[in-house]
């Protein structure tokens, strides 16, 4: 393994020279040895309080967010009459452990899973003030293979009145979402016998009436259905693949219901593709092989279903494939496109169009935007800007940053730290306006959007402003 500043690359290859934006990270870790401090060992209880958010205005559409990538399970947001002014007012924020996961929020509950010293905890709280309603915790020892952090990595998910959380060791858990109390759990990497993946557990479950459908990997089960109720097998699917870091996607298919699964994590030799499943059944109607040949890889991208057709990409050195499923749900390879991949975020599907960053390191990470019709780059865009780090300009650009269609626009968090408010089309990409939030490495996680108010996790410390780990929320109502 190789690394470029603090962060590991998997199989490194040889590349282009280093751009500015490369550049970037040594002046970042030159602030940083000059006044940063390590992970809070225990994260504080209570949340500081900053502002009221605004009144939600009467003509303003809203929604709950029970799920990664939101409500439809596409980082689409239904919600309108937000703000363009950033940076967003500050409501509240709240000091939070190691992690990677993103929150959800539902009939005024939000829920986050995050770790402190070797504890995994779920965090209960009101999404309006971040005032505590509860916590669950529990022990865990997992240790990252590459020196990211060691916290879960799976987002929570909530429906009837139910909280489920996959931590970073495959530990699942059903608890109560008023009260927190535990109904039932599932040591995934026991029952499944699953190997630890090159970054732990991963995949966030998805909810199919009263099935928890789950990227398992396990031993003679690829995928698994879970009563919701009980914890208890419903059917498996697929024997080959092993873990992802993608995500079942829910998607209606030619009229019927149909579940993806972009499998593929720790194997000798590589293997993984993607599976199309009727959660009904657990009846596999095709597989897909969509892998890098190198040891160190995994797929992490959700696919993108659109008018019957799939889009799935992935970096080290694989690429991108359309599939289109045919009325008896066999599919037929439109294209692929080996130059474009994404890493672990998800494209973006609007008017005929797939946004998305593309790239799988720093520097090398761009916007495109790509004609699903023709498999071209209809542009790719750089965006860079500069900053002022320690008294120097340096220049700066979302890299691998995640997008959300919402209002008619999108939002976009650059992994360091940058909100962004786009203009996307095919003719090409305008900012509408840019903040820095923090100035914090790894983050990943898209943004969680709900009645105007916008949550988004810092995941280390603010080399700048010497902050530590935390949930803020920030006031989008305009």
């Amino acid at each position: 393994m190789a690394s470029r500043g603090r962060f590991p690359i998997l199989s490194a290859q040889p590349g282009p020279s280093l751009t500015r934006r490369a550049l970037l990270h040594g002046a970042v870790a030159t602030v940083a040895a000059h006044g940063a401090a390590p992970l809070l060992a225990q994260a504080p209880a209570t949340a500081r309080t900053l502002a009221k958010p605004k009144p939600l205005s009467r003509e303003a559409m809203t929604h709950d967010w029970s799920s990664f990538l939101g409500p439809t399970h596409n980082a689409h947001s239904t919600e309108t009459r937000l703000s363009r002014t950033l940076p967003p007012p500050l409501v509240w924020d709240l000091p939070k452990g190691e992690g990677y996961s993103s929150p959800a929020v539902v009939e005024g509950r939000l829920v986050i899973l995050h770790r402190v010293g070797s504890q995994e905890i779920v965090d209960c709280v009101h999404p309006d003030t971040g005032a505590k309603l509860w916590q669950f915790k529990y022990d865990t020892a997992y240790e990252d293979r590459y020196g990211y952090n060691n916290g879960p990595r799976s987002s929570p998910v909530i429906d009837k009145g139910r909280v489920f959380t996959v931590g970073a060791e495959g530990t699942l858990h059903c608890l109560d979402l008023m009260s927190g109390r535990m109904v039932w759990k599932r040591d995934l990497r026991v029952d499944y016998r699953v190997k630890q993946d090159f970054f732990g557990t991963g995949s966030t479950p998805l909810i199919d009436g009263d099935r928890l459908i789950v990227n398992v990997g396990g031993t003679g089960a690829t995928v698994v259905a879970l009563d919701m109720d009980t914890g208890k097998e419903i059917w498996r699917a697929g024997k080959e693949w092993g873990p992802s870091y993608s995500s079942p996607t829910p998607a209606i298919v030619h009229g019927k219901t149909r579940v993806f699964v972009f499998a593929g994590g720790e194997s000798q030799p590589p293997a993984g593709g993607l599976l199309c499943i009727d959660p009904a059944t657990g009846k596999v109607d095709f597989s897909f092989p969509w892998r890098s040949r190198t040891y160190e890889s995994v797929n992490a991208s959700c696919p993108v279903i659109f008018d019957n057709k799939v889009f799935i990409s992935a970096t080290y050195r694989t690429g991108s494939a359309l599939l289109a499923i045919q009325p008896d749900f066999s599919y037929k390879v439109l294209w692929t496109k080996p130059d474009v991949g994404l890493h672990f975020n998800t494209a973006v599907y609007k008017d005929g169009y797939l946004y998305a960053f593309d790239g799988r390191n720093e520097p090398d990470a761009s916007l495109v935007c790509l004609d699903p019709v023709t498999s071209d780059v209809k542009w790719r865009e750089n965006l860079e800007w500069r900053e002022d780090i320690g008294g120097r300009q340096e220049a700066m650009s979302p890299y691998r940053g995640s997008l959300l269609s919402v209002d008619g626009q999108f939002l976009a968090l650059g992994e360091m730290g940058h909100l962004l408010w786009l203009d996307l089309s095919p003719k090409g990409a305008k900012e509408v306006a840019r903040t820095w939030l923090f100035a914090a490495r790894e983050s990943w996680a898209l943004p969680v959007l709900s009645r105007g108010l916008l949550y988004v996790c810092q995941n280390s410390r603010d080399v700048l402003n010497k902050v530590g780990p935390r949930l803020a929320c920030y006031d989008l109502r305009a």
